[in-house]
C-alpha cells in the first residue's frame, strides 16, 4: 500500500500482479486526511483485484479486432464506416499489432507503428486515420472490461488542408457550360453546399418549395442510402434561383429522387464525373470535383459577410473548427468587429471625414 502527500495533495499508488503481468493505478485524490486516502486506496485495490479475477488475460489484438468489427462496428457504424474500419484493420493494424496482446501494446509500439507507416510513404493524415481506429479499438476493449487502461495516442501534426473553390465569375461560367440536364444539379450544389452523396439521395419529400426549405436527411455512400455525415439532419434555405430551377424539373409525382438516373434508379458517383468535366472544359476551367462546389458555396457565403456560425450550420459541420478554414476569406470581419468598440463620436467623426474627402 502506498499513500503519500505531494504538494499538498494526497496520492495513492496501487500495484497488482496478474499472473506475470503488472497492473498499476496511480492518481491524486481529493481528500484532507491520510486516513481518507488510505480508505480510497483500499477501495481502488479491491476494484483492481475484481478486475483481475474477471478479465483474465486480455486477448490478442487480431482476435479482438475481429470481435470489434462483428459487434461494435456493425452495430454503431454506417456500412461505409464499417468498410473503412475493416480495411484499416486488415491491411494495417492487424499485420502490425496482431500477434500482441492488448495490454502489451504500449506507447513505444504505437510510435513504432507511426514511423513504419511514414516510411512506407503514407501521409500523416492517412496515418492519423489509422490511429483513430486503433484508439477506438482500445477504447471499446476498456469499456467491455477486456483491458484496464489505454496507451497514450499522439496524432501526427498535419498541415491545414488546402481547398479549391470557384470565384463568382467562374461559378457562372461553369453553370453556362453544364449540359442542360445537369445544370439543375450543379446549381443546387453551388447554392446549398450539399455533399455529393446528399445530392444523390435527395428526394422530393425533402423539399418544400412553398416555404423554400430543403431538408438533408439522407446520403449515399458506396451505393447505400443512410444518414448524412455526423448522423444529423439539417435544413438549408433555398434561394429564389434554386426554387425556380427545382420547379422546372419533372413533377415530383413522376419520380422519387430529385436527380435520378435512367428508369428512376439512384445515380452513381461515377456517372456524375464526366458531366462535370465536360462543363469545366466548355467553361475553360481547371478540372474540379463535386466537393469543390461545396467549398465554393461556403467560400461565397463568407466572402459575402455571412457569420461563420451560420455557415457551419448550413454545411452541417460537427465542429466550428472545420468551418474556420474559410474565415480567411473575410479579412474585414475582425477589423469591423473591433471598430464596434469605438465611441459613437469617433465613428461619427470618421464618417464625416470620409464624406468631406469624397
Amino acid at each position: 500500500m502506498t499513500v503519500r502527500k505531494r504538494g499538498g495533495t494526497w496520492q495513492i499508488d496501487v500495484v497488482l500482479w496478474r499472473g506475470g503481468e503488472r497492473v498499476r493505478l496511480r492518481k491524486s485524490v481529493d481528500v484532507r486526511t491520510r486516513n481518507e486516502a488510505v480508505i480510497l486506496e483500499q477501495q481502488e485495490r479491491a476494484k483492481l483485484q475484481q478486475y483481475a479475477r474477471q478479465v483474465g488475460r486480455p486477448p490478442l489484438f487480431t482476435d479482438f479486432a475481429k470481435e470489434f468489427l462483428e459487434t461494435y462496428a456493425y452495430t454503431n457504424n454506417k456500412p461505409s464506416e464499417v468498410e473503412t474500419k475493416e480495411s484499416i484493420l486488415r491491411l494495417h493494424l492487424s499485420p502490425f499489432f496482431g500477434a500482441q496482446r492488448l495490454d502489451s501494446i504500449g506507447p513505444q509500439h504505437v510510435e513504432r507503428f507511426k514511423a513504419n507507416q511514414l516510411r512506407a510513404g503514407l501521409s500523416p493524415k492517412t496515418v492519423n486515420n489509422q490511429l483513430t481506429v486503433l484508439r477506438k479499438v482500445f477504447t471499446v476493449a476498456k469499456e467491455w472490461g477486456r483491458l484496464h487502461g489505454l496507451p497514450p495516442f499522439k496524432l501526427l501534426p498535419v498541415p491545414e488542408a488546402e481547398f479549391d473553390f470557384l470565384t463568382f465569375e467562374e461559378a457562372e461560367r461553369l453553370l453556362r457550360g453544364a449540359d442542360p440536364e445537369w445544370r439543375p444539379m450543379v446549381l443546387l450544389a453551388l447554392r446549398t453546399g450539399l455533399r455529393q452523396g446528399e445530392l444523390l439521395a435527395l428526394r422530393w419529400d425533402d423539399i418544400d418549395l412553398v416555404s423554400g426549405l430543403l431538408k438533408v436527411r439522407r446520403a449515399v455512400a458506396r451505393g447505400i442510402i443512410g444518414t448524412p455525415k455526423n448522423k444529423k439532419s439539417r435544413e438549408v434555405p433555398l434561394s429564389d434561383e434554386a426554387i425556380a430551377v427545382l420547379r422546372a424539373l419533372p413533377s415530383r409525382f413522376a419520380r422519387e429522387f430529385v436527380f435520378p438516373a435512367d428508369g428512376g434508379r439512384l445515380l452513381t458517383r461515377n456517372e456524375c464525373k464526366h458531366p462535370l468535366r465536360r462543363a469545366c472544359q466548355r467553361a475553360e476551367l481547371r478540372r474540379i470535383g463535386w466537393h469543390t462546389l461545396r467549398h465554393t458555396f461556403a467560400s461565397h457565403l463568407v466572402m459575402r459577410g455571412v457569420p461563420i456560425k451560420a455557415v457551419q450550420e448550413l454545411l452541417g459541420h460537427a465542429t466550428i473548427e472545420m468551418t474556420m478554414r474559410y474565415a480567411h476569406l473575410s479579412p474585414d470581419i475582425r477589423r469591423d468587429a473591433v471598430r464596434l468598440l469605438d465611441s459613437r463620436d469617433s465613428q461619427a467623426r470618421e464618417t464625416s471625414g470620409q464624406q468631406h474627402s469624397a
